[in-house]
């Protein structure tokens, strides 16, 4: 990647209002990230041709997609659910709702899960992480689409605990 396209990548970052973008294709890794004082940081390194790296390379070219990912979770949160408990990421990760592609998901709309039971998972590092229901109730919606990156603390199911 040349400096004048990292350079607009920057740029684009700093009028979307994102706070980090990571792009990974089979010859490199960049991870731009915005800090709390408004600051770019800029990080590239090589990354080894894997498997996993294969389907983010045609995802590259349309980084126009990229804010609305980030931006669509948000709004189902602006529904009336004060009287609804959200559960939350607990870690950056890729959520998946099934332990494999064959399985049926963990839980749906409509599931009564109990305090402890596992909702889904979250791989971060090339590590599966269960993540458990903190609270007993019943699923009333998922935020978030299966294998879709997830950041600390964002919502993930809205449970009604009565």
């Amino acid at each position: 990647m040349k400096a004048k396209e990292i350079q607009e990548l920057i740029d684009f970052i700093a009028k979307s209002g994102l706070n980090k973008v990571d792009i990974e294709t089979e010859e490199f890794k960049i991870s731009v990230e915005r800090e709390a004082s408004q600051k770019v940081k800029f990080v590239q390194g090589a990354s080894p041709a894997a498997p996993a790296a294969l389907p983010a390379a045609p995802a590259a070219p349309a980084l126009p997609q990229a804010p609305a990912a980030p931006a669509a979770p948000a709004q189902p949160a602006a529904d009336d659910t004060s009287k609804y408990v959200t559960i939350k990421a607990p870690m950056i990760g890729t959520l998946y709702r099934s332990a494999n592609p064959e399985s049926p998901a963990f839980v749906n709309v409509g599931d009564e899960v109990q305090k402890g039971q596992v909702i889904c998972i979250i791989e971060a590092m090339k590590l599966f992480n269960e993540i458990e229901s903190e609270i007993s109730g019943r699923i009333v919606k998922v935020l978030v689409d299966n294998s879709s990156p997830v950041e600390y603390d964002q919502p993930l199911f809205l449970v009604d605990p009565s």
